[in-house]
């Protein structure tokens, strides 16, 4: 029994390296068609990236509020029982 439990392990081994070299590869290739997107579109990338970025001065204090209220709210829920569906 200890050979046979031996042999799914081993199995189980090279299932999960299968697995991997595929994500791994995915990933790869992902990552060279986000590359490619990037240098396609240039500069008007940094346009729609960066707008979300800028803030201005009360703005940025507004956003910083909802920031830290919805982490208190993370928070004060992760201890609860209630089950939450995204």
């Amino acid at each position: 029994m200890s050979g046979n439990r031996v042999e799914e392990l081993e199995e189980t081994v090279t299932e999960l390296q299968a697995t991997v070299a595929g994500l791994t590869d995915e990933l790869v290739e992902t990552k060279e068609r986000l590359h490619a997107v990037e240098d396609h579109l240039g500069s008007d990338l940094d346009d729609v990236v960066g707008s979300s970025d800028i803030v201005d001065g009360d703005a940025g204090a507004s956003t910083d509020a909802e920031a830290k209220e919805s982490e208190s709210n993370d928070e004060e829920s992760a201890g609860s029982d209630e089950i939450i569906v995204a």
